[in-house]
């Protein structure tokens, strides 16, 4: 679920703006994000293992099959009421626990891996290091390779700067890191998939039987 962000994986800062463009951030449209941070909320987290704690309590459905509409924000507290939603709805109420805990921490919009276009996830820092929060890797592991890093493409990430929401908008990267910084991360990531691969395959089967057995 979270993984450490190695300097020149990930467009880390970004150039603050005072909006998100409409034309080319169109998922931010009508959207304030002051309301996701205003209503308080059942569910309170004293630490990052009962954050994965409750996310490993909810289950991924698209927009589509739960509101019938191709992309819908789900307020947190609603989030915690219904456990179901997609990417964004899992990061928003991630984003929202990791503030209350008192965590720098931002919630992004961009592109990452098999997720694809318009994902959703949650970056925080703590000292000199920075960790992103692939919220629906919670049922998977507490930790995932850093060099997955290199999948996730930020475009937009919003901070809360006391009473101010802030937002920053990322590039590219420019140059992809050199072969001597990704080897010595490969067997950390192979060892990965060795051992989540089984979980990820059976899954959906022991989810689908969990559901026939409640009728």
């Amino acid at each position: 679920m979270i993984a450490e962000v190695v300097p020149g994986f990930y467009a880390l800062d970004g150039k603050h703006i005072s909006q998100p463009s409409k034309k080319r951030h169109a998922c931010f449209k009508g959207r304030p994000m002051g309301s996701f941070l205003s209503q308080p909320l059942n569910v309170v987290c004293r630490d990052i293992d009962e954050i994965r704690g409750f996310l490993s309590t909810c289950r991924y459905v698209s927009d589509q099959e739960q509101f019938g509409v191709k992309d819908h924000w789900m307020a947190p507290e609603e989030f915690e009421k219904t456990r179901r939603g997609d990417c964004d709805d899992f990061a928003l109420w991630t984003w929202r626990q990791l503030l209350e805990l008192g965590y720098n921490a931002r919630f992004v919009v961009g592109s990452a891996g098999r997720y694809g276009e318009g994902h959703a996830w949650v970056t925080f820092g703590v000292g000199d290091k920075t960790f992103l929060v692939e919220a629906l890797l919670a049922r998977v592991s507490g930790k995932f390779p850093r060099l997955d890093i290199l999948r996730y493409k930020p475009r937009v990430s919003v901070e809360v700067c006391g009473t101010r929401v802030k937002f920053f908008e990322h590039t590219r990267r420019v140059l992809e890191p050199p072969f001597r910084v990704v080897m010595p991360l490969v067997p950390e990531w192979l060892l990965f998939r060795l051992r989540t691969l089984p979980r990820l395959i059976l899954w959906p089967f022991f989810a689908l039987t969990r559901r026939l057995r409640r009728g």
